[in-house]
């Protein structure tokens, strides 16, 4: 009898071609504090008592290597790995078919970049509840700049109110059900996914108004040799302030 959850999908099916460095090693398993980040980014639900079980689709290559720091980290949710798509949402997909074997289509679903490991324990709870209300949640933050519209590269062609534009970050949440019929309409009209950038627009095509909720600042994607060093900044200033006492009274610092 399959079983109602809270299960998280990580996708991390990349090799990370705008990373330095990452033409031999993917982004996702280099490591940060002596731990690949792909660990510390499954640490953070590993340890969130609200999730009961973890997918990973991961980079071919490297399947192997995935199971085994499974087994060392001891990451004891992790119940299923599967090899990566021909794209981001492919890989997605082949993850939520591998969850679907043993999860209720009622289970809720955070699917969740693999190279972003600095999500908060509060936003996953955020998640969690606001699907269980709305039927799905997208983290979202303020855009801080001028966000441009521009048909050419070149010039504006338009301008939106700044108040008005927010960053889609993940976890991206929604019923397991709900996210996999969305999935097989759109392979059958476009399986190669064009302009699907992510779950949030395959869902606002087929028409689902996916609710925003508030993430965390510090809940980067690693994309370039730059966000490293942000993270590596980042992971030690919580370090830092968990053991001085202070992250619950600075705690908006971090997000």
């Amino acid at each position: 009898m399959q079983e109602k959850n809270n299960i998280v999908i990580i996708f991390a099916g990349g090799v990370g071609s705008r990373l330095n460095g990452a033409d031999t090693i993917p982004k996702q398993f280099l490591k940060v504090f002596g731990k690949p980040i792909i660990v510390h980014t499954i640490e953070q639900f590993q340890r969130n008592e609200n999730i009961d079980k973890i997918y990973i689709s991961i980079v071919p290559s490297h399947y192997e290597y995935m199971k085994e720091l499974v087994e060392y980290y001891h990451l004891s949710k992790v119940k299923g790995i599967t090899k990566g798509g021909n794209t981001g949402q492919d890989s997605i997909y082949k993850a939520l078919k591998m969850a679907q074997i043993e999860n209720n289509e009622e289970s809720i679903v955070l699917i969740h970049d693999g190279v972003r490991p600095h999500i908060t324990q509060e936003v996953i709870n955020l998640n969690i509840k606001n699907t269980k209300k709305y039927g799905s949640a997208i983290t979202c933050t303020p855009c801080y700049e001028t966000v441009l519209i521009s048909e050419t590269g070149n010039t504006p062609t338009s301008v939106p109110y700044r108040r008005q534009t927010f960053s889609a970050q993940a976890p991206q949440t929604f019923r397991l059900g709900d996210v996999i019929q969305a999935h097989e309409i759109e392979r059958k009209i476009n399986p190669e996914y064009k302009d699907i950038i992510d779950t949030c627009t395959l869902f606002k095509k087929h028409g689902k108004s996916p609710f925003m909720i508030r993430g965390n600042l510090g809940n980067i994607k690693i994309t370039t040799i730059e966000d490293l060093y942000i993270l590596r900044a980042l992971m030690r200033y919580s370090e830092d302030m968990e053991a001085f006492g202070f992250l619950e009274k600075n705690k908006d610092l971090v997000k």
